[in-house]
């Protein structure tokens, strides 16, 4: 069953957003580890685990809204059936 056009899309676009950020920020933990911890300043790492908490928090409700649809889509099946 193809859903188009439907709050699941929107749901997998926002996951996809949050594991984009998320990734984003793991990668400049990364380089940052690597580069050492003399040229890290600590207001960076703040601002980097608040994008990977930022990312999380979306792939989140991306997963909630794909989860009501998918329970909305259920419903509606059940009551027409």
């Amino acid at each position: 069953m193809e859903i188009q056009g439907s709050g699941f899309s929107a749901g997998l676009g926002a996951i996809q957003s949050g594991q984009r950020m998320i990734q984003q920020a793991a990668g400049e933990i990364a380089r940052n580890t690597v580069a050492g911890a003399e040229s890290q300043q600590p207001a960076d790492l703040t601002t980097i685990l608040l994008a990977l908490e930022a990312g999380k928090v979306q792939a989140e409700a991306g997963s909630m809204v794909a989860k009501a649809t998918d329970q909305m889509i259920g419903s509606l099946i059940d009551t027409f059936a």
